[in-house]
């Protein structure tokens, strides 16, 4: 991992992993950060990486990956010789509301950087290509049951089919072409620097503002979590050690049904805020449709072979969130801002 191509590292999971990257003194190769900057990235969750390494093993462009010629030129001008691709739509209601965007992006960008692998590598020697995906490409777990990476893909948004669409693209070039690539399936990541549509941080910072918790339906839903830093963790130990054309199924041995998370946030906000009632905030709404009862990932297969294991409790992790979220509101505020994309369109063309 000398030159490595990140997109989406503007974005939740991929700005943790660089910054899991650089802050470890021990890493020495050159990151490129390819990030669109849609409402979802924002670069002030590197700005002290990138304050203190930018020109020195760190470049950020901001650019899109279904531009081939942008992509293509990128592999060759920093002779490109590892990809962890994280950029993608991924928001399940905004996919029910505008799906071209997530097929452009999550197929048709996914494509790109594969071919653009192809047509730069002349051999997988000392390659890796190493494809974020999701397990929301199972569809819904029956009770008492886990995805394990043989489980059949039944996706039910078109999030979720654009991903698995995305995931058979990998596994097509590894067989037709030998790419050699690798697939990560994760469970829900909850951690700092993750967008307040999503629900943790929705629900930590309305619930500090006293505004209303809006749950799905009767907010039974379940899912697994997993702290953003146990999945950085996790990446990095496949990218060293993981076996070409093999998918990892990462996990954090976690359910919690929604309400339940909810109902936690509150107790953490109320304990913090002094006079603060959130139990009277919850407030369920009309479910979305196609939406999965559980999720449940059998991360067996990594834990055996290459010895990961998730390190953060949830009770744990979910108190350092809430923390960081209730600490951190320029970062908030930034995200929420429609001036920080006029910062953005003034300071950062697009290539």
């Amino acid at each position: 991992m000398k030159n490595i191509l990140i997109t989406g590292g503007a974005g939740f999971i991929g700005s943790n992993f660089i910054r899991y990257l650089l802050l470890d003194e021990r890493f020495d190769g050159n990151i490129v950060n390819l990030d669109k900057l849609t409402y979802a990235g924002n670069l002030m969750s590197l700005r002290d990486v990138a304050e203190r390494r930018e020109g020195k093993g760190y470049e950020f462009v901001r650019g899109d990956i279904a531009d081939y010629p942008l992509v293509a030129d990128l592999f060759k001008k920093h002779r490109i010789d590892t990809v962890v691709h994280f950029a993608a739509e991924s928001h399940v209601d905004r996919s029910i509301h505008g799906p071209a965007d997530f097929v452009r992006t999550n197929i048709v960008g996914t494509f790109n950087l594969l071919d653009a692998a192809r047509a730069s590598w002349k051999s997988p020697e000392g390659k890796r290509f190493h494809h974020i995906s999701t397990d929301e490409v199972f569809g819904s777990a029956e009770a008492g049951t886990a995805f394990t990476e043989a489980s059949p893909y039944d996706p039910s948004s078109p999030y979720s089919a654009t991903k698995a669409s995305s995931d058979h693209l990998v596994r097509a070039y590894v067989r037709t072409y030998g790419m050699p690539a690798t697939i990560s399936n994760c469970s829900n990541n909850y951690g700092p620097y993750q967008h307040p549509e999503k629900l943790i941080p929705l629900m930590v910072l309305n619930a500090s503002e006293g505004k209303e918790l809006p749950i799905y339906g009767d907010g039974g839903n379940v899912r697994d979590w997993l702290h953003v830093l146990d999945h950085c963790s996790a990446i990095s130990l496949i990218l060293k050690k993981g076996r070409v054309g093999e998918t990892y199924n990462v996990g954090g041995r976690c359910e919690k049904r929604n309400i339940e998370i909810v109902e936690r946030i509150c107790a953490m906000i109320e304990q913090r805020m002094p006079g603060r009632k959130c139990a009277g905030l919850i407030k369920h709404v009309t479910d979305r449709r196609g939406h999965d009862r559980r999720y449940a990932i059998d991360s067996r297969k990594i834990e055996r072979e290459l010895g990961w294991k998730p390190r953060r409790s949830f009770d744990q992790g979910l108190a350092e969130t809430v923390d960081w979220y209730l600490a951190n509101r320029e970062w908030v505020d930034a995200v929420r801002s429609g001036e920080y994309m006029k910062w953005i369109e003034k300071n950062y063309s697009m290539r």
